[in-house]
Parts: structure tokens; C-alpha cells; sequence
């Protein structure tokens, strides 16, 4: 009898805050924007010979190794990695037995100039046919130089896998950018969406600018070596530098950093899309044409065809510029991007779309601005239950330093902003329910300083939707 009172209390208060926060969601009024003050470290890279850029032991061994996803469905891998000095071989082998490895790849190999730098000899190795939900091992070089990793395969595809992302942007390679390495190795994230500007290595000059290109392949190695990064590009992949006669954008990046652009029907290694689990992740370039008729609006207006939430419930889109962004960093840069996609985005019920570029952490309740035009129309955004939510990690740790001054007053749509470094996890649970955190750095793993439980666009409303164990009191629901 007490405990059905009990379960009969609690049920009691979780209605009320259920209903509490959904009236303050609904009417834009819970934004929030964190006093918390950080203590500073320098926002300086981390010298050339810190142990995090460590050269392997070996004449020639591979370094800078990481793994994408290579298909569409999750059943391949794309190797890459670096051997400095000749070629060696672009072979992996591979099995599901430590030091046991029954078949064999072979990859492709090239180098490049940049200005006065030249790169070392870059591998890029299709795995593909592989089984789902399985541990695999790997070896790449030869001799006494050989290294060994290893890599998990997503489950199959299924609407109501458990899966959890890991989401970070702008990263760099500062002491704070090792803070979010080390968190994010905490998280038991297994796939990172990664938001763009990786290395920084444009504000360096000259030959340096390919020096710094290499050290960050090897900072992130220990991660991206054993999980896939889905990689989008950010404007300092852009590196259009006439003076120094490079005039071809993305050059560096283009070369090391490979995606299965082609599986998923672009023809742009800019912009593709893949399915993970219960997700359909969607990747844009925010500096490469967009508008109607280009071929990435092309190519988008099919690739939302293509989604099947039967299949894959989450939708997620990434970019490199928020398009809801209440920052004096970058503000309104993301407005002429919106203008030509948001309302597909609504119309589609993207779940969440995930930003960089502005150097702090920012979450939006959910809300458009699809009926503003120049000439009449809503001015500001309204809540919107269609629309998703907009986040921003753009807090990875670079050398530019946070992003401090946000927009005065707090916009409605804006529902928690902070200016720290830190890096985020969506937990998908089923077909209806995610967990999302972000994670101060400052805290440690097991202080999420922003956290919501997402109900998916599509099936939130279905009436025979599953239900999850009762989520801790206070918990907001978008």
C-alpha cells in the first residue's frame, strides 16, 4: 500500500514538472544564461614536443591513424594514416581475434605540396563487408613498425538500438583541448560527430601551416584510431591563401581527411550522409554553395527523401555555422543558410542540428522563423514543436579562446547558453527517447552541466511508443 502511494506521489510530482516545463518551453520563457566563471588556462597550442604529439618508435612506422565511417549503412570503415618517410605498404589486416588477423585490405597512397611543406605519404584503406556488432583488430605497417588498434562495428541498422554520439567542435590543439580529449574519453560515447576546425593549423604561417596539420592527426590518434569521427569542415579547413600561391580551398583537409560521400549519392566529399544505428545523420558544408539549385541543395532536397524513420528515427543534421546563435561572436553568419533550409528542416522533423564555429556552448528551445520574409511575416522566432533543436559546441578548445559576450537580452529561443570549454553526448535510448548532456570541462564526467531528455520529432506523438524508466526529477523534456 505505501509503495502504491508512493509510485502514486511520484508520478503526481513528475506530471506537474512534466507540465511545468512544458508551459515555460512553450512560452519561451526558461533561458538561461550560466554565470559560471572558469578558471583560465592559456589558450595556447601545446609545444611541438609534448608527449601529445608523439612520434611511434620505428623507421617509418604509421602514425596520425584514424577511421570514418566508409558506407552508407555502417558495414565498412575507411583507415587512414601517415607514413612519414616513404610509402610502405597501404595494406590492413584485420580480424575478429586479437593478433589474429584473417583477411587483408589494400588502400591507396599519395602525397602533396603545400606552399614550401611536403606532406608524408597519406593511406587511405576501404574495409568493407564487415559484420555488425563486432569487435575487429587491425594492423598497418610492417616488420618492427607495425602498430595494432582496434575498432567496434555499430549494431544493425534498428529504430529501437541504444547508441550513444559524442559531439565535439573547434578543437585545436591547446592544454584545453587535451581537457576535452581526456572528458570525452570518459563518456563511453562510441562514434564522434565532429563539427569542424580542426587543426588551426591556417593561423599558423607558411611551412608551419602542414608542420601543424601532422601533429594534430597524431593528438586525436588516440581516439580516432579506435571509434569513427564523422567529419564536417569548418572555415579554417578553407585555407584559400594566394599569397603563398595555394588558391585551392580545403587542399589539406581534402587530402587527409576522406568520407563516404559518394555511397550516399553526393558528389562532394563536403556533404554526405550516413546511418548509424537508429540514426540518420546528415552532414552540410556551410562554405560551399548552398543556395537553390546548387548541387548541395540538390543533393539535400534527396537525401531527405531518402530518410525512413521506420528505420532510422533520429534525424540529425551537423554544419559548421549555428543558425541560431545569440553570441556577438559570428552572429547572423548562419542567416542566409537558414533562410534556404530551415523550412525543410521543419517540414522534415529534423530532432536536432548540431553547430561550431562560435566558441561557446549554446542550446535552443525549439522554435523557426519560417514564416519571416522582407516583406511581412513573423520578425522573430516562435516556439515551433515542429522545429528542431539547435545546438552549439563550438568549445573544443582552440587557440582563439572562448567566445565570452553573448547578446543582451537572452532571445526567447534560447534556452541555455555558457561560455566554457567542454564537449556533449546524445544517448539515443529508442525510437522516442534521448538523453542529451553537455560536459564542462571543469566538472569532471559525472557533471553534466546542461541535460534534457529529447522526444524524437517523429515518433513522440505515436501511441504505441515505448516508454523508458522515469528520468530524475527536474529533468527537462524537448
Amino acid at each position: 500500500m505505501l509503495r502504491m502511494e508512493r509510485m502514486l506521489l511520484l508520478g503526481t510530482q513528475f506530471l506537474f514538472v512534466s507540465l511545468l516545463l512544458s508551459f515555460y518551453v512553450h512560452k519561451g520563457y526558461a533561458g538561461i544564461t550560466s554565470t559560471f566563471v572558469r578558471s583560465q588556462w592559456p589558450a595556447t597550442d601545446i609545444p611541438l614536443d609534448n608527449e601529445a604529439f608523439a612520434v611511434p618508435e620505428g623507421h617509418n612506422a604509421p602514425q596520425q591513424v584514424r577511421i570514418t565511417q566508409g558506407d552508407y549503412d555502417g558495414k565498412a570503415v575507411i583507415i587512414s594514416w601517415v607514413t612519414p618517410d616513404e610509402p610502405g605498404s597501404s595494406k590492413v589486416q584485420y580480424g575478429t581475434s586479437e593478433d589474429k588477423y584473417e583477411f587483408t585490405a589494400e588502400g591507396t597512397v599519395a602525397n602533396y605540396s603545400f606552399y614550401k611543406y611536403k606532406s608524408g605519404y597519406i593511406h587511405h584503406c576501404l574495409v568493407d563487408g564487415l559484420e555488425y556488432d563486432k569487435k575487429y583488430y587491425y594492423k598497418i605497417g610492417s616488420g618492427d613498425s607495425s602498430r595494432k588498434f582496434w575498432f567496434q562495428t555499430p549494431p544493425k541498422i534498428n529504430p529501437d538500438l541504444s547508441y550513444k554520439f559524442g559531439i565535439i567542435g573547434d578543437l585545436g590543439q591547446t592544454y584545453n583541448s587535451l581537457s576535452t580529449l581526456e572528458h570525452y574519453l570518459q563518456s563511453g560515447a562510441q562514434t564522434v560527430l565532429f563539427l569542424g576546425d580542426l587543426s588551426y593549423a591556417d593561423r599558423y604561417h607558411r611551412n608551419d601551416i602542414g608542420i601543424r596539420w601532422d601533429t594534430w592527426g597524431r593528438f586525436v590518434e588516440r581516439i580516432a584510431a579506435y571509434q569513427p569521427w564523422i567529419w564536417s569542415a569548418g572555415n579554417h579547413e578553407i585555407e584559400y591563401m594566394p599569397e603563398l600561391g595555394e588558391i585551392v580551398p580545403f587542399k589539406n583537409y581534402l587530402q587527409r581527411y576522406v568520407t563516404p560521400y559518394a555511397a550516399c549519392g553526393s558528389s562532394n566529399p563536403l556533404w554526405y550522409a550516413i546511418r548509424r544505428a537508429s540514426a540518420h545523420i546528415i552532414v552540410l558544408s556551410s562554405y560551399s554553395p548552398f543556395v537553390k539549385y546548387t548541387p548541395q541543395w540538390r543533393w539535400l532536397r534527396e537525401e531527405l527523401k531518402r530518410v525512413d524513420r521506420e528505420k532510422t528515427p533520429w534525424l540529425i543534421v551537423l554544419m559548421h555555422v549555428p543558425m541560431y546563435n545569440s553570441n556577438e561572436a559570428h552572429f547572423m553568419e548562419g542567416e542566409s543558410m537558414r533562410s534556404v533550409y530551415e523550412e525543410w528542416f521543419v517540414h522534415h522533423k529534423v530532432d536536432v542540428i548540431f553547430a561550431g564555429h562560435v566558441h561557446a556552448y549554446e542550446r535552443s528551445f525549439r522554435a523557426s522563423n519560417i514564416h519571416y520574409n522582407v516583406s511581412s511575416g513573423e520578425r522573430y522566432p516562435v516556439p515551433d514543436k515542429a522545429a528542431p533543436i539547435y545546438i552549439t559546441v563550438g568549445d573544443g578548445g582552440n587557440q582563439e579562446g572562448l567566445a565570452g559576450r553573448f547578446r543582451d537580452p537572452q532571445p526567447e529561443y534560447s534556452a541555455f547558453r555558457e561560455s566554457s570549454y567542454g564537449h556533449s553526448t546524445l544517448e539515443i535510448k529508442n525510437r522516442t527517447h534521448a538523453i542529451y548532456h553537455w560536459n564542462r570541462n571543469d566538472d569532471g564526467k559525472k557533471v553534466p552541466t546542461d541535460s534534457v531528455v529529447l522526444l524524437n520529432q517523429y515518433w513522440s506523438s505515436n501511441k504505441r511508443r515505448r516508454k523508458l524508466e522515469k528520468p530524475t526529477y527536474g529533468t527537462a523534456f524537448y
